[in-house]
């Protein structure tokens, strides 16, 4: 954590404007943004629900990050060289950027606001699975009569908010290379051989545990749906995405960044987080899924060991809460507070507004993650509000030509909307349709498609070209 805030500090000393601060300059390789960007993705949140999956249903959970290696070599093929061609002529910080060239200021300002509160939510996800794990691990009694979890969200965002504010984009990107490594080598060279030696060896951990955890295919189909429609598209409207193939020096390295996370996720990273759930089962068979591999961390790993690996889970965490915290910065101070009310702002004015507005969004974030229980049930809920508004109007601006900013607008609302009726108004589906048990946010991307086409039929936009 010292570590991290140094790096920060750093930083803070060398940027010079907001293209520093938001996108690094527009200066980095491929090897630091494609490990950002797995780091990003996959952090402490999934790396901690994954433990969980793992620990309900075996190697089948590892489909929960095959959508990360589809998304991301989809994206290299179809969609960075259209994006960094525009970027090219256009200087794009933004995800909301690409929709104000396609569709104009307003659907881009909605755009900016569903992405600002989605991410919001994903931050403050990324500081529960900090929590969940410093609790058991480090903090199991916290000082003046708080409760440990509570203390430990504390803890973890303040270190997180405080050299994210401080350092901005290169930062998180250098700090994220650095977390990634330890996760790797704290989850693979660690973790794994010695809990495997602790149980016995791989046929005594196969022995115990019920006989389908080890069919990868064992999983409902539906389930795998829901996963792909939730996931994959974030690939697409992503803000962390978009700021890191803004950051790329060119086509090129962009490319080759996203087939380097694409591998990281799958199949490396996805069948070591379910693996370790698994021997989790093992020894805690009684524990709540996503707490079994914090137990397994404190009560089979011996002195030492345990630090490393604790230390590789708060990096993963770190590592995607900053990035996160940086999203929603940059579509609230970015998109909105720069564009609208400060555009006269001198560029050393401009980066204390971005840092007082990634302070507000971190606080913001702690009381999200004092709001949720399961932290993949906070991420899948941000990444659906996100998916329903966004994904479909953003697939139109990359492949219909007939795609109207009339279309597009009513899209994200109506669709984003309705996904969040659906999951925090808690309503039910007619008995047909919540019997099949698809993600309400399935529900809300086909609402948005409806919406979006005849809407673009019906109100095309006036083309001057």
């Amino acid at each position: 954590m010292a570590g991290v805030l140094a790096v920060g500090f750093y930083h803070f000393r060398r940027n010079s404007d907001v293209e520093d601060y938001y996108v690094g300059g527009r200066s980095m390789g491929s090897f630091h943004i494609g490990l950002s960007i797995v780091a990003t993705d996959v952090g402490g949140g999934f790396s901690i629900g994954l433990g969980g999956l793992g620990f309900v249903m075996g190697l089948s959970g590892s489909w929960l990050l095959f959508t990360g290696l589809i998304g991301a070599w989809f994206s290299a093929v179809f969609l960075i060289p259209r994006i960094k061609r525009l970027d090219a002529e256009h200087g794009m910080r933004t995800y909301p950027d690409f929709l104000r060239y396609r569709y104009g200021e307003k659907v881009a300002l909605l755009a900016a606001l569903i992405s600002g509160i989605g991410y919001m939510g994903f931050t403050g996800a990324q500081i529960l699975a900090g929590a969940k794990l410093a609790s058991v691990t480090i903090i199991p009694e916290a000082p003046w009569g708080m409760d440990s979890k509570q203390f430990a969200i504390l803890i973890i965002a303040v270190i997180t908010i405080v050299y994210t504010v401080a350092g901005g984009l290169k930062a998180v990107i250098y700090t994220d290379t650095i977390q990634w490594i330890v996760l790797l080598g704290g989850l693979i060279l660690v973790t794994f051989p010695v809990t495997l030696s602790k149980l016995g060896g791989w046929e005594k951990v196969i022995a115990q545990l019920p006989p389908h955890f080890m069919n990868p295919l064992w999983i409902d189909p539906v389930t795998l749906i829901n996963w792909f429609v939730t996931i994959i598209p974030i690939w697409l409207i992503g803000m962390t995405l978009y700021q890191r193939m803004f950051a790329c020096r060119g086509e090129k390295e962009a490319k080759r960044a996203w087939f380097i996370a694409g591998i990281f996720e799958y199949p490396l990273m996805a069948f070591s987080g379910v693996v370790l759930g698994m021997f989790a089962r093992v020894l805690f068979p009684e524990a709540e899924s996503e707490m079994g591999l914090p137990l397994l961390i404190k009560h089979i790993l011996p002195v030492g060991v345990t630090g490393i690996v604790i230390a590789s889970y708060f990096s993963a965490i770190m590592s995607t809460a900053d990035s996160c915290l940086m999203a929603s910065s940059g579509n609230f101070a970015g998109d909105l507070l720069q564009r609208y009310w400060f555009r006269q702002t001198s560029e050393k004015r401009l980066i204390g507004l971005s840092q007082a507005v990634t302070l507000l969004v971190g606080v913001v974030a702690v009381v999200i993650a004092s709001r949720f229980e399961k932290v993949l049930d906070a991420i899948l809920y941000a990444y659906a509000f996100m998916v329903s508004g966004l994904f479909v109007p953003t697939l139109g601006a990359y492949f219909w030509k007939s795609a109207s900013s009339t279309g597009a607008f009513w899209a994200m609302l109506l669709g984003g909307s309705f996904t969040i009726f659906l999951q925090l108004g808690k309503r039910s589906l007619p008995d047909i349709m919540a019997n099949i048990g698809l993600d309400a946010s399935c529900y809300g991307i086909t609402l948005s498609a409806i919406v979006f086409i005849s809407f673009s039929l019906i109100f095309p936009d006036r083309r001057t070209d």
